[in-house]
């Protein structure tokens, strides 16, 4: 498959261009120069191409910029392709001219230097001047309108040959199980993930926010294909100030509907925080698969580890009564304790919740428990009739009970219900709705 890498200076407009070549909105997109820090994977939409944006180049010597141009220029050296887009409003720049320099330097790989920007003539600064990169002809273009597109796929398609014309990979046709690792800024996500994906892939470091975009990662991991979402720290609204922040928290919580199951990584070493407890709420609504991640399990005293793990099970289990059995496990990301042992546990439940229940054991379970305890009276005083129960749904696991006479069914009797299915089918772990269905009768 033809990998194809965006590079260029900050602020050209290079994660605009890849929201448009894979026809989403997965780059987080802002006017601020060098928003973009890690690498971001996607296809694109209409071609069997790989495609990755990086963050802006910067002549950096420490921090975070440094980490990111080197992620960009590990891409570069990688690419089959590469996309060099630079900003036809504000024109040819020194920094342009040393990035070019560095990549021919760095990569075989042919080189389209696109000039983004480019649908107001007025505005344009003069193009014969890109010439000087050494990239041949400047293809204009414009990221945002979505313009001149035609010279990057002529490009892309020559470059692939008989590749261009094999089938764009179907989405539906996707089994992979996609986990999203969310939780508080600086609390070891991004250091799972590098962790599970044994390379420096997530730029870490020892201070909040680092992580903006929401950055999806295929890999195989204890024996699954699967795909990782590392994302950026959740905190609390009146602790956001900045929009990059708040955008980067949408595309966080916009990652739980987009995923299968999520780990919520916590600091085991403090309090678990309603912050915390909040996005577990999220999850639980959406009905996905939660795992709670205990990391920093190590720096724990093992004397104190017994009582805190049941504190933080009783705290998760008070705070959402749908769940019967929280799953919560304790790791250490930076040593790579429990890692493993996480996985297998995340991989049983996806496994047991796609599963489908015979209708027959269903209707024998609800029985047992109808005859343990019968509904309560309608308040109109009528009895309640339970006839019949399958398994409509799943993802999360979803059970539909018809029901004669009254239909008022209290939560009470619901809660109890689903208690007593999920530990007969052992779905003690996993979000479990229970819908109603009210038989008609033919003597009305």
């Amino acid at each position: 498959m033809l990998k194809v890498t965006i590079a260029g200076r900050p602020n050209t407009g290079k994660s605009t261009l890849f929201n448009a070549l894979t026809g989403t909105r997965d780059a987080l997109v802002h006017d601020r120069p060098g928003v973009t820090r890690d690498c971001i994977d996607g296809m694109f939409s209409d071609r069997p191409y790989k495609l990755m944006d990086t963050a802006g180049l910067e002549n950096a010597k420490n921090g975070i910029a440094l980490d990111s141009t080197n992620m960009a220029i590990d891409a570069i050296c990688a690419a089959d392709a590469v996309l060099f887009v630079v900003d036809g409003r504000v024109g040819l720049t020194n920094a342009d001219l040393d990035w070019a320099r560095l990549v021919r330097r760095k990569t075989k790989a042919p080189v389209l230097l696109l000039v983004n920007k480019s649908e107001s003539g007025k505005r344009m600064a003069d193009v014969h001047d890109f010439y000087k990169l050494g990239f041949g002809e400047p293809q204009m273009i414009s990221a945002e309108h979505k313009r001149g597109f035609d010279a990057i796929y002529e490009f892309l398609d020559k470059i692939a040959g008989d590749d261009a014309n094999a089938p764009t990979p179907e989405k539906a046709a996707d089994t992979r199980v996609k986990i999203a690792i969310m939780g508080q800024p600086n609390v070891g996500k991004s250091t799972l993930v590098n962790r599970v994906l044994g390379q420096q892939r997530q730029i870490v470091m020892d201070a909040p926010g680092i992580t903006r975009d929401t950055v999806k990662i295929p890999t195989k991991f204890y024996g699954r294909d699967i795909v990782l979402m590392d994302t950026a720290g959740l905190r609390r609204k009146a602790g956001v100030k900045d929009d990059v922040e708040t955008l980067s928290a949408l595309k966080s919580l916009d990652a739980i509907g987009k995923s299968d199951v999520v780990i919520l990584v916590v600091d085991a070493t403090k309090n678990i925080e309603n912050q915390a407890l909040g996005i577990a709420g999220r999850v639980y609504d959406a009905g996905k698969i939660l795992c709670v991640a205990l990391n920093k399990w190590d720096l724990i005293e093992p004397a104190e580890r017994d009582e805190k793990l049941l504190k933080l099970k009783h705290q998760f289990s008070n705070s959402f009564h749908q769940i019967i059995k929280p799953l919560i496990l304790a790791i250490s990301a930076e040593t790579g304790s429990g890692v493993q042992n996480l996985f297998k546990r995340v991989y049983e439940q996806w496994d047991i919740s796609s599963a489908q229940a015979p209708t027959s054991l269903i209707n024998r379970i609800v029985e047992k428990l109808v005859a343990e305890r019968q509904p309560p009276m309608s308040r109109l005083k009528r009895p309640m009739k339970i006839k019949f129960a399958r398994q409509t749904g799943r993802h999360p696991m979803r059970i539909t009970i018809n029901v004669g006479g009254a239909s008022d069914i209290p939560e009470s009797y619901t809660r109890y219900l689903r208690r007593g299915i999920a530990t007969a089918l052992k779905w003690e772990h996993l979000p479990i709705v229970i819908e109603y269905e009210k038989s008609d009768n033919p003597f009305d």
